[in-house]
This record gives C-alpha cells, sequence and structure tokens, in this order.
C-alpha cells in the first residue's frame, strides 16, 4: 500500500491542523484545510499560517496539484485563494457544498451574486471519485453528520478525516449546526473505521484529552476502534445519537462561526466590496 509523507501545521488560536501531503515518489504535494489568521476583534486578517506552507513546499520543492477542504469550516477562515493564487493546484470540497451554500446563502441573505451551485470551486467530489497527487492514488468517503458535505480523502494509508473524530480521548464532531444530523455521524464514523486497522487518521482539530499536555494530529483506525470515548467498538447507534444530542445541547458556537462561514461557503473568498469599497461581514442576529 503507498504511504505518502504528512507534514502537519498547527494553528493554536483555533485548533486546526493543517496538512501538506506528499506523493513519496514525485514532487507533487497537495494542501488540506488551509487556514487564514483572523483577528476578530480587528476585523483583520494575516496570511502567517499560510505563509509557513508556502516557504516550506519551496524549501522542498513540491509541486502543489490540490488545494483541498474537508467541508466548510465553522472555526476557522481557509487561505486556499491565496494558495492557490501563490502556489497554483486544483481547489476541491464535496459535492453537497450547494446544500450548504444554500442554508447559509440564506442566513448571510448573500443576494443573487452569491452562487449557490458550488462553481467556487475547481472539482466538487461525490462518494467513490478518485484522484490522484502525482503517482499517489486517492479516494473520496462522504462523511457527512457535522455538516452535510463533509468528505474523508483516503490516500494509501493515510486518511484526512476533517472533524468527523477527534483523537480517541477527545471523541467526536458536534452535529448541531445547520444540516449536521448526530445519526448520520455514526454511520459516516463506521465507514472510515471499517477502513484497515493501521490506516493513519490525521485529524483536523485537536483539543488536548484531560490527560494529555501535547496537541496531536494523528491517530489510527485500531486505536479509535479500541478506545474512542464516544465511539468505540461495541457503541451502538442509538447510544451515540443520545451522547451527541445531549453534549451537543452544552455547547456554545465556536467564536469564528459568523465570519468562518461567510467566507468558506465562497471557497474562501471574502463577499464583494459594496459601494464604499470595503468589505464588510455581516452579523445575523438570533440565528444561530
Amino acid at each position: 500500500m503507498q504511504s505518502p509523507q504528512v507534514q502537519p501545521f498547527f494553528d493554536e488560536p483555533t485548533n486546526t491542523f493543517s496538512y501538506v501531503v506528499r506523493d513519496p515518489a514525485s514532487s507533487a504535494c497537495a494542501i488540506i484545510d488551509s487556514v487564514l489568521d483572523f483577528d476578530y476583534a480587528a476585523g483583520r486578517t494575516d496570511l502567517r499560517s499560510a505563509d509557513q506552507i508556502i516557504d516550506y513546499i519551496r524549501e522542498q520543492g513540491l509541486n502543489v496539484e490540490w488545494i483541498l477542504e474537508t467541508h466548510v469550516h465553522a472555526d476557522h477562515l481557509s487561505a486556499a485563494p491565496y494558495l492557490h493564487e501563490t502556489l497554483g493546484g486544483k481547489t476541491g470540497i464535496g459535492a453537497r457544498i450547494v446544500e450548504v451554500q444554500e442554508i447559509f446563502g440564506k442566513a448571510f441573505n448573500a443576494g443573487t451574486d452569491f452562487a449557490r451551485d458550488g462553481s467556487q470551486f475547481d472539482c466538487l467530489f461525490e462518494e467513490g471519485d478518485t484522484l490522484t497527487i502525482g503517482q499517489l492514488q486517492g479516494k473520496v468517503l462522504h462523511t457527512p453528520g457535522h455538516t452535510p458535505a463533509c468528505l474523508t480523502y483516503v490516500f494509501g494509508d493515510a486518511a484526512f478525516v476533517g472533524d468527523t473524530l477527534f483523537m480517541p480521548d477527545y471523541g467526536t464532531a458536534r452535529c448541531d449546526f445547520p444540516g449536521g444530523d448526530a445519526r448520520v455521524l455514526f454511520r459516516s464514523i463506521q465507514k472510515v473505521l471499517s477502513l484497515p486497522g493501521d490506516t493513519r487518521l490525521f485529524l483536523c482539530h485537536d483539543y488536548k484529552g484531560p490527560d494529555r499536555e501535547t496537541f496531536n494530529p494523528e491517530t489510527t483506525v485500531a486505536e479509535q476502534r479500541k478506545s474512542n470515548i464516544h465511539v468505540q467498538e461495541g457503541t451502538t447507534e442509538d447510544e451515540f445519537v443520545a451522547m451527541r444530542e445531549e453534549r451537543d445541547a452544552t455547547l456554545g458556537m465556536p467564536r469564528l462561526i459568523i465570519p468562518s462561514v461567510q467566507v468558506n461557503m465562497r471557497a474562501g473568498e471574502m463577499p464583494p466590496a459594496e459601494s464604499n469599497g470595503q468589505v464588510y461581514l455581516k452579523v445575523p442576529l438570533n440565528f444561530f
């Protein structure tokens, strides 16, 4: 089985892992789940996290073929447009982005100028689709539940699961965002856990479990089956749904959900400037 080289990058303010995934037989690579730094209080963006990835790719002499999103993130802004402009590569996300765009296009009253057909991305992936990074073969698993458009990208012995799973000591993704569904998430997780036990799972986030002092981007299917606190072997669907819905009812909204969704539903682009030339992000009152 092919085994890609994976370089994680961690953004601690949003607890987000981004990845550069490299074909070991060539200089081809992909970027998964990039971060655009954002100071919410000041309304100011910054490119430091994206520039770290750019510097690494240039130092390693890599060629970017894909800039991929596992889903429309609600906790950080994507740097995909900047990376695409700087490094090239095609952008991709799940085909059900159209559902997310419909939901949040209405929430933010984005108007008719905002296309709700996923056309902001170069490629919309369905279950079972394939893609390549150089000679590295990849396949797409549709793993909704956290959002309708969530994907897992599988390249050889490495799977990039987005927010579907966290480290075993932290559990699973919330399902209370518009379009989320705990029962659907349980079934998506079973799809991931049916991969070979030694499959490396790379997570979009880590928040550290109660007895752990370091952030960790990686686990395995076998570790998740054995000890995930929410969904280990033997956990029934009804047990998981009851736990997840009870837990979700106690959670506040992510700090950056309002700016993140407005930007990420546009593939990382900002809303169009208004008549004064200024770009604005909206705050829908009492929606979330």
